[in-house]
């Protein structure tokens, strides 16, 4: 292209990717540091709602818009004993949490759950403990959760206040069963054996499941395509989804290939559906397995822990990153690659929802806040809503130490139900603003058109309790439309999202 700082998209509503899968906006709930504690779940919060739940956050929780929750783990889930968090909360025991170090009260547990997912209007996704536990606890646990009565398991709900069934549909069989750092660790033939098995006998209690066999913990997995390959020969016909997880942060003062990171999640779906595809032909199934990227985010991984007063504390504070503004940009960009892939990629959830590596923050006894993180997920999830069309984009291009040369212009376009059509649009240049002219001839008569953008001057700007409101999206004026063409000047890192009406 002749201008380095001019790009260009079309589209046409007639060409089309697939729906966007209401499971594309998933969150994740665990019990590790605030997320639970202090976090959703604060009895003595002045905004607490009887249950105990955090009436603030419910309301930052209603305009993030998550529609699926997965719980409790993660880590957490491995070392998991559901029994723990039923019944009168004065008789819970206290345990070691081994994946985090910390002492778990069980004051919230299943039951609160369902209550909390019941409030905010999501659906549940709850994960199995395949660690130390197995097939029978998985059963007695969707017996408790799913029976409607006349069972011992089933009974013992109702006995705790919950006459109707929780009618959860989607189970995650584990959680990251090939990781050295899971309790329970298993080879992919002895993981994909009892997936399989577990899989086949909760179906007997409720063949309308949507279960998720466990995938590589990330791309970068030694194993990686080999234990997929393995897990999916043992349990392919009796699942429906593999998972994936993916973290991305930048390394070295390379801030260049960390703008690019949905780069890498790109190729990590690739290879996850070339996997589950090459083992569906080779079964000769007509079946397609999909991808639940169940875990996703921006996280400081090198980030050193905070000290602890004592040993096995109770929700201390661990992993509350705090996003920059680049964090927001680089993070809606791996939104607009789950949206271009949801073909397969049929669910996913943003990994965490509350105070660890989350949109929102909270303090105990006092307020809660968005970051940076939260804008560009709340609007995809209001205006990413319909069926994701195919884009045909020229950009000029950047160069990157870890992916090569790569465009400066991440897309996506969504035609919504009311007949809007919403672009979202990332400028990966750190320093020079892109000119976006979006082809709109083949669309029908548009009257509107809005642009709101996230950027900051400063790339590190940050949400905090201090200033709380010192990133967020402003309308963006630059836009004009001359003979069917709209051109949105897009400044330098920044999320974009172009609502043509």
């Amino acid at each position: 292209m002749a201008d380095h700082h001019r790009a260009r998209i079309e589209f046409d509503p007639r060409f089309t990717v697939a729906e966007v899968p209401d499971r594309l906006f998933g969150s994740f709930v665990e019990h590790l540091g605030r997320c639970v504690y202090t976090g959703i779940y604060e009895p003595d919060h002045p905004t607490a709602t009887p249950e105990g739940l955090r009436g603030d956050v419910l309301d930052l929780i209603a305009e993030l818009g998550p529609t699926m929750i997965r719980y409790p783990g993660g880590n957490y889930v491995s070392g998991h004993r559901w029994e723990d968090g039923i019944g009168p909360k004065q008789d819970r025991p206290r345990r070691l949490d081994l994946a985090w170090r910390t002492t778990e009260t069980n004051q919230f547990g299943l039951g609160e759950f369902i209550t909390f997912c019941r409030t905010v209007g999501v659906e549940p996704n709850m994960a199995l403990n395949l660690g130390t536990r197995g097939l029978e606890e998985a059963l007695d646990l969707l017996e408790y959760a799913n029976h409607p009565g006349g069972t011992h398991w089933s009974d013992l709900r109702r006995s705790h206040g919950h006459a109707e069934p929780f009618d959860i549909k989607l189970w995650c069989l584990g959680n990251e069963m090939d990781g050295p750092w899971q309790i329970g660790q298993r080879t992919a033939t002895e993981y994909g054996r009892i997936a399989d098995q577990t899989a086949r006998a909760m179906r007997m209690i409720d063949p309308g499941l949507d279960l998720v066999a466990c995938g590589s913990s990330s791309r970068a997995m030694p194993t990686f395509g080999a234990w997929e390959a393995e897990v999916l020969a043992q349990s392919y016909e009796s699942v429906d989804y593999i998972s994936a997880h993916a973290y991305y942060q930048p390394h070295g003062g390379d801030l260049a290939s960390f703008m690019a990171s949905a780069q890498d999640m790109e190729l990590f779906i690739d290879g996850v559906i070339a996997t589950a595809d090459a083992v569906g032909a080779k079964l000769k199934s007509d079946k397609k397995i999909n991808i639940a990227f169940d875990e996703w985010n921006v996280w400081y991984q090198d980030a050193p822990a905070p000290e602890q007063a004592e040993p096995w504390p109770v929700a201390p504070r661990q992993l509350e990153d705090v996003y920059s503004a680049m964090d927001a940009v680089v993070f809606g960009s791996l939104l607009i690659t789950l949206l271009r892939r949801c073909d397969r990629v049929t669910a996913a959830c943003l990994a965490q929802l509350v105070n660890v590596i989350a949109p929102i923050m909270t303090e105990p006894g006092g307020p809660a806040w968005r970051q940076t993180t939260f804008y560009p997920f709340a609007e995809a999830s209001a205006h990413g809503r319909g069926t994701v069309l195919g884009v045909n984009a020229d950009a000029p291009v950047l160069d990157t130490a870890k992916y090569g040369e790569v465009p400066a212009l991440h897309s996506v376009a969504v035609a919504n139900e009311d007949g809007t059509i919403t672009v979202f649009a990332v400028n990966r240049d750190l320093e020079s603003p892109l000119s976006l002219e979006i082809d709109a001839a083949t669309l029908p008569a548009f009257t509107d058109v809005a642009v709101s953008t996230l950027t900051d001057a400063d790339p590190h700007a940050k949400n905090t309790l201090a200033e709380p409101e010192r990133v967020t999206p402003a309308v963006n004026k630059e836009v004009t439309v001359k003979e069917g063409l709209i051109t949105v000047e897009l400044p330098p890192m920044s999320w974009n999202t172009i609502r043509i009406a």
